[in-house]
């Protein structure tokens, strides 16, 4: 592939992703084969998530803030059949945020499981440098993976939003909150939100055609999904300046002290 397309055309194509375009809008206006950029937009998501796997260590991170978006792989989950792959259906993206930094240190892509709820609490305790307040919404797994993890060693609250009904405004219109209830569960007693992390999703949504409501954009394969998720991430905290900070996440979180570009990204790989 690099002995056919130069490094700026390369960078082209993923800069095109990485602002939420789909693989066939990018072969119409690159024209480069869809096929071309689904292997380079692989192969370079693999190396994204190598780079934040090396220098998202030892946070100085004060607060963090972890929710699940949805997505699927392949079909959606109630068109899953006994003869489809494991991979296949409903596949849940964790994520934690600083809401100081706005960085995204640690994000994990599985099913919306136990096993997989300590997966991500494991990573996300292992990359903190000091005791952290964390913060989450309801889900049961929550709890458990946190208390395995850090072993008391976190303030940790929950914020469980009720809403109401959204009855013949449309089936994606938000309902208003109706009531807040936030419980500490481990640790000093802080105020618990969840607001910057929730935010986030819309950043997803809006940058990761996979994942944008509506689309006949989605992944097949369960490794290109996760790979767009790298790439996405990369892109968000090494490359996208941030307005409220006036600088990129990684920058203000202290783990890079320059401003990257897409072809930093493409050289990786």
């Amino acid at each position: 592939m690099s002995n056919v397309l130069t490094t700026e055309k390369q960078a082209s194509a993923v800069a095109m992703l990485c602002e939420g375009n789909s693989i066939r809008s990018v072969e119409r206006m690159t024209g480069i084969h869809r096929d071309t950029v689904m292997r380079l937009g692989a192969r370079v998501g693999t190396a994204c998530r190598n780079l934040m796997d090396e220098t998202m260590r030892e946070l100085p991170c004060s607060r963090i803030e972890v929710d699940e978006i949805w997505g699927f792989v392949g079909k959606k989950q109630r068109n899953v059949t006994e003869e489809d792959s494991a991979e296949m259906g409903d596949v849940w993206t964790w994520v934690a945020i600083d809401p100081e930094t706005k960085a995204v240190p640690v994000f994990h892509v599985g099913k919306r499981t136990i096993a997989d709820a300590n997966k991500f609490m494991v990573e996300v305790a292992a990359r903190m440098a000091n005791r952290i307040q964390l913060s989450s919404d309801g889900l049961n797994a929550y709890p458990g993976a946190v208390d395995a993890a850090f072993g008391g060693e976190v303030d940790f609250g929950t914020i469980v939003k009720t809403f109401s009904t959204t009855d013949g405004e449309g089936k994606y219109s938000p309902g208003a909150i109706e009531s807040t209830k936030r419980t500490t569960i481990s640790g000093e007693k802080f105020h618990v939100c969840t607001s910057c992390v929730e935010r986030q999703n819309l950043t997803m949504r809006l940058h990761m055609k996979r994942l944008a409501r509506l689309t006949l954009a989605f992944s097949k394969k369960l490794e290109n999904f996760q790979a767009a998720t790298a790439l996405h991430f990369a892109y968000y905290n090494f490359v996208k300046s941030h307005s409220s900070i006036r600088c990129t996440p990684a920058m203000a979180l202290g783990v890079s002290s320059r401003l990257w570009k897409v072809e930093d990204l493409v050289a990786l790989a």
